[in-house]
């Protein structure tokens, strides 16, 4: 068995029956990350500040993003833009949001491919980024999202932009395992935990991210995920006890008794919100959960987060019997597999949640090896 199947059989549970045939497609996946990682190797980091953004109303260093789903009204061409519920407007600006993803996958590769084979020479690649995007003055991000999802003619940034920045959630991730491989130190360390300090304190203070905490659907569950990600690196244990009872507070809000999100399936596209709704509750419980204070078995009134996620478990299986219209956009490529079935599996120790991901194909352009990276960050329930 390769080092890299031995992770994933780690994090796939110890209890889990995992097959050999499992272990080989495992096997193949070591063989891909590897090539990926040697490719990455070769790049060089580029920052939102590579690419203007001529309709923002902010610098070069401030992220900006514009509302995918709003669209030149046809009747008033110039004037404010309308907002059609699903469909994406192929004409927004997306630079900074691809930028961002570009860090995403970069540094989960490396970091992955650092994990396998120990060879400094990915860590090094991946401060490399980390110091680029976070730290160095020409080229980094501002900590703070004052001009995401903007709207021509309506307003020049709101608080539900918020949830472009969900990819630093596993940036984020990144870096507890660098700081606790000993590969990201000192002053690199220091520049970059600075940058997600401010960037959290924004989060929770200024009124767009106050904005979002209130949100009330999937928005929330994601700000709420991303000041756990953020607050476990620089040490604000009182934000991740704000998480936990923000958890509690929003789950008998969002879920209705048969376990279903009423506010994601009056959406144009319930399926696909439904599951990045999953998401977004198991990765908050994954981050903030204790032993003590342990997300995974907390119980409302409606129930807890299982149901949730049991309700929607039948229609993975076969989405024939959906229960509403089926989205209007890219129903056809889903379900794909969902990080909330591995750390479902995990949280609850049942191996049902990991068979079910283990039969869905790969998500776009998603390598299942960031699963290498989540293995590394400690569940806090021992």
């Amino acid at each position: 068995m390769t080092q890299v199947c031995q992770v994933l059989a780690l994090l796939l549970l110890a209890s889990c029956k995992t097959s050999q045939g499992a272990l080989v497609t495992l096997a193949i996946e070591q063989q891909a990350l590897l090539a990926s990682a040697e490719e990455c190797l070769k790049k060089s980091p580029r920052t939102i500040t590579d690419f203007p953004a001529k309709r923002s109303a902010g610098g070069k260093h401030d992220f900006f993003s514009e509302g995918p789903c709003w669209w030149p009204d046809p009747e008033n061409p110039e004037g404010p833009y309308i907002r059609r519920d699903g469909w994406r407007n192929p004409d927004t600006y997306n630079e900074h949001k691809r930028a961002l993803g570009d860090l995403h996958k970069t540094l989960i590769t490396l970091v992955a491919a650092y994990r396998v084979t120990g060879d400094e020479k990915y860590a090094n690649h991946a401060r490399k980024y980390l110091m680029t995007w976070f730290v160095n003055a020409e080229t980094r991000m501002n900590p703070s999202l004052l001009f995401g999802q903007a709207i021509q003619g309506i307003v020049t940034g709101r608080g539900i932009g918020i949830i472009d920045t969900v990819p630093l959630i596993e940036v984020a991730a990144c870096v507890e395992v660098l700081t606790k491989s000993g590969s990201l130190t000192g002053k690199e360390l220091a520049g970059v935990t600075d940058w997600f300090a401010q960037y959290v304190t924004w989060l929770t203070t200024h009124p767009y991210g106050l904005d979002e905490r209130d949100n009330g659907n999937n928005h929330s569950t994601w700000w709420a995920a991303q000041v756990a990600a953020y607050a476990r690196i620089v040490g604000r244990s009182d934000l991740l006890v704000m998480c936990r009872n923000q958890f509690k507070a929003m789950l008998p809000q969002q879920m209705a008794a048969d376990g279903s999100f009423p506010e994601e399936l009056a959406r144009t596209r319930p399926y696909a919100y439904t599951l990045y709704n999953l998401d977004a509750w198991a990765t908050l419980a994954y981050l903030a959960s204790t032993k003590k204070d342990n997300l995974w078995y907390f119980q409302s009134e409606l129930g807890g987060l299982r149901k949730a996620i049991d309700w929607m478990i039948p229609f993975l299986h076969d989405k024939s019997t959906w229960l509403r219209e089926p989205d209007v956009t890219g129903f056809d490529k889903q379900p794909q597999q969902r990080d909330f079935l591995i750390f479902a599996a995990i949280g609850y120790r049942n191996d049902t949640y990991l068979e079910t991901w283990k039969l869905l194909p790969p998500q776009d352009n998603q390598p299942s090896w960031n699963l290498l990276i989540w293995q590394d960050i400690s569940l806090n329930l021992q």
